[in-house]
């Protein structure tokens, strides 16, 4: 049984990042103070405190892509990943890789798409038509 994971980061400005996860990303907002917010991140607890954002460069090869190291995401079903690149696209996100299929034919052949929040935080999102093939080697 999987179960959600909870991930705390900073950003740069709640009001900002309350409409960027709440509005652009569609998550629902939770618990909140004035100095952070709480919201379902696709079923799991992000927490945004008010702070410096960690640090990324992209220093990780994956593929032909270079993708920014550290980074968090969520893995979706390939119909709500579609609607969601469609949504991001829509909004006019700058992408850093656009939604995109890699690893076409192979074990673990997945769509993805990797973008930044406005503070700066980066953000890959997943998609697989198959959710066995997430673990496939």
């Amino acid at each position: 049984m999987l179960t959600p994971f909870h991930l705390a980061y900073n950003v740069t400005d709640l009001d900002v990042a309350r409409n960027f996860y709440g509005e652009t990303l569609g998550c629902k907002e939770g618990r909140s103070t004035e100095t952070w917010i709480d919201f379902s991140f696709f079923g799991h607890q992000i927490s945004l405190h008010l702070g410096e954002p960690f640090k990324s460069q992209a220093t990780g090869k994956v593929g032909d892509h270079m993708v920014p190291m550290p980074h968090f995401g969520v893995v979706l079903h390939m119909p709500d990943w579609k609607a969601l690149a469609a949504r991001l696209t829509e909004a006019q996100i700058a992408f850093v890789i656009e939604p995109t299929i890699r690893f076409a034919g192979e074990p673990g052949e997945q769509a993805t798409m990797f973008f930044y929040d406005p503070s700066g935080n980066p953000i890959e999102v997943k998609g697989f038509a198959d959710m066995e093939a997430v673990f496939a080697s």
